[in-house]
């Protein structure tokens, strides 16, 4: 939930409101909800109503001031854009009117059902990730239908099943479902032709003639083929009816307003998510097979596994065989359980040892690396990158970060980065371990977007020249041996993946990985001026010349992600080609 510290970036916590949302919402949705704020709210029905937005990884609700009902204002999975608006709002007062934050979130209106359109929204869900699925089925109350993605674990984790995490009984604060100006979607069984042989035609009615059978069949033929072409066209991304845009305005009266962060994160967050949903591989692996009807894992229960966990990581003398599989077993329950990345961060030693372990086994190598210590790299930066999703509110996180000026997030920064060339030992062996530097150069890139997320965070609150902001980071890594040549590889890849020589179409997990590569390079661009003249001397004929003007047919529609990459990739073309 969201609360404060000082020094923190988090919202402070109003008691009346986190009442209300504890007692009308399952215990794992409130859990997830990031943040809340009173914000001046307009929109298509609400004109100026002064309310709390509240915030969760995956919805913005409303709820009045003081809060009666909530209601589920925009989904993240239909939002195109969200953006910070500088304006002075002329319905405020002159003092507040300078201090305010107008915050625009542009997204996809819900359509009302139409006659003719029952057969596409009957199927419109298909080849949606779970995620966004959950969005189809929203109603206007608290019992808004969410889904907790579960991840298998070989271990005392898995035997842990999430169970459905709303109230089945309807809250007595139920808000009027035309009180915001949200569409109920209500199903409309498809309009079938009369069948000849079906029970429900009356007795009296007369035989059909030749005629009418020879009508009625071409009808039904008809209906079947666009019922394919439908799907077919859906499954191309191809919008059959064109899509309405509508914008919810947030106008938070307050200078120290985190809200446009937040928004900024759970977006983020969300689209990276859902599109790795896309992949029925990652699907399969992250969907819960056991019993939904299993108890609910409590947090003291969640602390003690960590607890055993934790103890069994940091003992003396353990193998490098046994650290392992204990990393694997981390990040397999950290993916699934949220208030397990909470308690990492409240427990610094785990932390402190990851960050440790790295540093062992890549500095100080001079570009030779061994198979293992790639693999065991690989899973420590997925693991630590794991546990800044979805944790922005956690106050233990900024502590532990930004504790003696930012030690051991400079430790971390400058552990992670590596040769991307290392030395050649004959060409089988040189082969196998490229593959794997190719995977940690993917995992150590996530990393360093989520500690540049919590850069651009910081940068926001606090002074741009402050530790753990985004040039604060940059300026940690310059001194880097390896950071233009790691670099210049994460340039290089976004060159490859966008020109004529790979044709395919990306994967979900490519797409998320170009996304973040691509903030990567914007923020290299925006932040380091040493950094940025780099990519332009070395890259700037290749984002001319190489990166294909219809770069649009690498990333399909459908993915959540499409949308932002290609936002990101105009401004890094445009930023590089300046002279």
């Amino acid at each position: 939930m969201a609360r404060i510290s000082s020094g923190t970036l988090l919202s402070r916590r109003n008691a009346k409101l986190d009442s209300f949302l504890k007692r009308n919402t399952e215990r794992a949705v409130y859990e997830r909800i990031r943040a809340y704020e009173p914000c001046v709210v307009v929109s298509e029905s609400v004109h100026k109503v002064y309310m709390h937005v509240v915030l969760s990884d995956e919805c913005v609700y409303l709820t009045e001031y003081p809060p009666r009902t909530l209601t589920a204002a925009v989904f993240f999975g239909r939002v195109r854009d969200i953006e910070l608006v500088n304006d002075l709002p002329d319905f405020l007062s002159s003092k507040d009117r300078e201090r305010c934050q107008h915050m625009r979130i542009i997204y996809v209106a819900e359509k009302p059902a139409g006659k003719g359109r029952d057969r596409l929204r009957r199927n419109e869900g298909e080849g949606l990730p779970p995620a966004a699925l959950a969005s189809r089925r929203a109603s206007h109350c608290p019992e808004i239908t969410h889904t907790l993605q579960g991840y298998p674990a070989e271990s005392q984790w898995m035997k842990e099943e999430l169970p459905p995490v709303l109230k089945s009984t309807r809250s007595a604060s139920c808000p009027n479902r035309e009180s915001l100006g949200l569409q109920e979607r209500v199903p409309h069984p498809p309009s079938q032709p009369p069948s000849f042989y079906s029970s429900s035609t009356p007795p009296s009615s007369p035989p059909l003639s030749e005629e009418s059978l020879k009508t009625l069949e071409s009808s039904q033929v008809t209906q079947r083929i666009g019922s394919v072409l439908s799907r077919l066209l859906r499954r191309d991304g191809v919008n059959i009816v064109a899509e309405k845009e509508a914008e919810l305005h947030l106008y938070a009266v307050s200078e120290a307003s985190r809200l446009y962060l937040h928004l900024q994160s759970s977006w983020n967050s969300f689209i990276i998510k859902s599109t790795l949903m896309l992949d029925p591989l990652y699907r399969r692996r992250c969907t819960a097979s056991a019993d939904p009807l299993a108890p609910t894992i409590s947090v003291e229960r969640t602390a003690h596994l960590f607890g055993q966990l934790s103890s069994e990581l940091l003992q003396d003398g353990i193998s490098t065989e046994s650290l392992y599989l204990l990393l694997q077993e981390l990040r397999t329950a950290a993916h699934r359980y949220i208030p397990l990345r909470r308690l990492f961060w409240r427990s610094s030693e785990v932390c402190a040892f990851l960050v440790q372990t790295l540093e062992d086994c890549l500095q100080g190598l001079s570009g030779v690396y061994t198979a293992d210590q790639l693999l065991l790299s690989t899973l420590i930066v997925q693991t630590l990158a794991i546990m800044f999703r979805e944790t922005e509110v956690e106050a233990a996180r900024m502590s532990l970060l930004s504790a003696k000026k930012g030690a051991l997030a400079s430790r971390m920064l400058l552990a992670l980065i590596c040769d991307p060339q290392p030395h050649s030992r004959g060409a089988l062996v040189q082969s196998e371990l490229q593959a794997l530097l190719t995977e940690y150069l993917d995992a150590a890139c996530a990393l360093l977007f989520e500690l540049l997320l919590l850069g651009h965070e910081t940068s926001r609150c606090f002074s741009a020249d402050n530790f753990l902001s985004v040039g604060w980071t940059l300026r940690v890594l310059q001194p880097h041996p390896h950071l233009l040549s790691f670099i210049g590889y994460q340039a290089q890849r976004v060159v490859l993946v966008l020109s004529d020589l790979q044709e395919s179409l990306l994967s979900p997990a490519q797409s998320v990985v170009l996304f973040q590569r691509c903030r990567l390079l914007l923020a290299c661009l925006q932040y380091n001026n040493q950094l940025a003249q780099h990519l332009r001397s070395h890259f700037r004929e290749e984002f001319r010349y190489s990166v294909k003007p219809c770069v649009e047919e690498k990333l399909p529609p459908r993915y959540p992600i499409s949308r932002p990459t290609l936002r990101l990739i105009e401004q890094i073309q445009t930023r590089i080609l300046l002279r």
